[in-house]
């Protein structure tokens, strides 16, 4: 069989390595850690258990294709419950807002609890659905650095689509437009930070993303977001693929313009194909030093990271659920301070994540497992002790103020994740959560592809790449890497599994 190594086991990674087992390849998968996942593994922390990285789940069906595509049952493997509602929202002068699965009520919410006319918003909502269908099979499940991209029918809907994407405004521009609450401008600006990116300088295209949430729906997988990993570690086993974990990849060894192996901490290997699921800057500046870089991609401006304060909060908290944002008074200041000053606004937008809402077992009773994330600047020389320090204490009384209780009396235990360690632990360059930015018209162009225009046989998935972050890019990403490799011989495995 020809040999496929695959460095990281992050979730690209995995898929990844399940799609060429399919094809035919005996595929490694090499992983610095001790186990996979990358941003998506869990900790537990004096009886309270906590996914570590993403923890919002959508498009489930590229998850599902993976088990299909291997001839299995999904379910077999992992379950998932649509939410609603999906988040909820709060607001400094004391506004709440439920955002609901179904579009319809959703607007009703909106016109009920801010003053936003419910007609307004599903006539957005139906634009973003639209424009997604017209769009994503042409620049989000295909190569945007193959000729044959742009002679496929599909391109001909999405540059049909290009008028309305907003590609000449910004992403709040569009929003500020149609809207004239800044509450549910400020709702739907939120949406960059999937992304990593600035509302006031991402193009309006991202404005699709809301799509994703309020019209096909947000899920969440029995066992957490970890669960997703580690069933599709099963299945691949399954197929034959190998792990490797505690072995770091030190080069990629290249002759003649092709990819001929790999040399590890503990030795080399023949290989004719490489999928790097690692950043694709440390992947050119560490793996392959002597090779012409990409530089011009690789000085893209780096996306917004994160600072995580994990919490075990000693009691409960009814008016919250699995997913909640307690927002910022000045949006606009808050990513001026992220994107343009280097830090970290003293009224950061809050994210809490509970997953102990949906499984009592990951938490004590009478307790909860807080997730507390705020968006904070890719790592450029911050003190970051300092702004641990700092912003907890502007978090606390944040949400101090906005549920009216002492929360700081509440925290039993703590575990804090910040730009240093990301990179530290998942070689996120600078620790950027989802490689560049697309804070500029030309960002989604100027990724790195999934393939190597000077080397054969070398090929990149994950979230630095083609089509971007997050666990459904991801796993696009996967998919497109699929369609590059050619297939060698019939694949095994690949009956229903009992």
């Amino acid at each position: 069989m020809t040999k496929a190594a695959i460095i990281g086991s992050g979730i690209g990674g995995i898929a990844t390595g399940i799609r060429l087992a399919v094809k035919g390849y005996d595929v490694t998968v090499f992983e610095a850690n001790t186990s996979f996942g990358g941003k998506m593994h869990q900790f537990d922390l004096q009886g309270y258990r906590f996914d570590a990285g993403p923890s919002l789940f959508t498009l489930p069906h590229l998850v599902d294709e993976l088990f299909t595509l291997a001839g299995r049952t999904p379910s077999d493997y992992f379950t998932y419950t649509r939410l609603d509602p999906i988040t909820h929202y709060f607001w400094p002068d004391g506004s709440k807002l439920k955002a609901y699965a179904d579009p319809d009520a959703f607007a009703t919410e909106a016109e009920q609890q801010l003053g936003v006319p419910a007609k307004d918003v599903r006539e957005v909502l139906a634009k973003s659905a639209r424009l997604y269908d017209g769009t994503a099979d042409t620049f989000l499940h295909k190569s945007l650095h193959k000729a044959d991209t742009y002679l496929s029918a599909d391109v001909l809907k999405a540059f049909g689509c290009l008028p309305d994407l907003g590609l000449t405004t910004t992403m709040h521009g569009a929003n500020a437009r149609l809207f004239n609450d800044p509450r549910f401008v400020q709702l739907l600006d939120r949406f960059a930070t999937y992304n990593g990116s600035d509302p006031y300088q991402a193009p309006g295209t991202l404005n699709l993303i809301p799509h994703l949430e309020h019209n096909i729906g947000a899920f969440y997988p029995k066992g957490g977001i970890y669960s997703i990993a580690a069933s599709l570690v099963k299945l691949a086993e399954e197929l034959g693929v190998t792990f490797r974990y505690s072995e770091r990849v030190e080069r990629i060894i290249t002759q003649n313009g092709k990819t001929t192996g790999i040399e590890t901490s503990a030795g080399r290997y023949s290989t004719g194909v490489v999928v790097s699921n690692m950043d694709v800057v440390p992947t050119y500046r560490r793996l392959l030093p002597d090779q012409p870089a990409p530089e011009r991609t690789l000085q893209q401006p780096r996306s917004s990271s994160a600072l995580i304060y994990y919490w075990g909060i000693a009691r409960e908290f009814p008016e919250l659920h699995l997913h909640n944002i307690f927002f910022s008074g000045d949006y606009k200041k808050e990513f001026e301070h992220i994107f343009r000053h280097k830090t970290i606004s003293p009224d950061p937008t809050v994210y809490v994540n509970i997953t102990s809402k949906l499984e009592k077992e990951d938490a004590p009773a009478g307790c909860e497992n807080w997730f507390v994330m705020v968006n904070v600047p890719h790592h450029q020389g911050q003190d970051w002790e300092q702004l641990i320090h700092s912003t907890r204490t502007a978090v606390t009384n944040k949400l101090s103020r906005m549920l009216q209780t002492e929360l700081a009396d509440a925290i039993t235990c703590e575990q804090v994740l910040d730009p240093l360690l990301i990179e530290q632990q998942t070689s996120s360059y600078a620790g950027a959560l989802y490689g560049s930015s697309s804070n500029n018209r030309m960002a989604a162009f100027l990724r790195h592809p999934n393939f190597s225009s000077k080397i054969k046989g070398l090929y990149f998935c994950g979230g630095s790449v083609h089509p971007g972050g997050g666990i459904p890019l991801c796993l696009l990403s996967a998919s497109i890497v699929d369609s590059l490799v050619p297939t060698v011989t019939p694949a095994k495995n690949l009956k229903q599994h009992a």
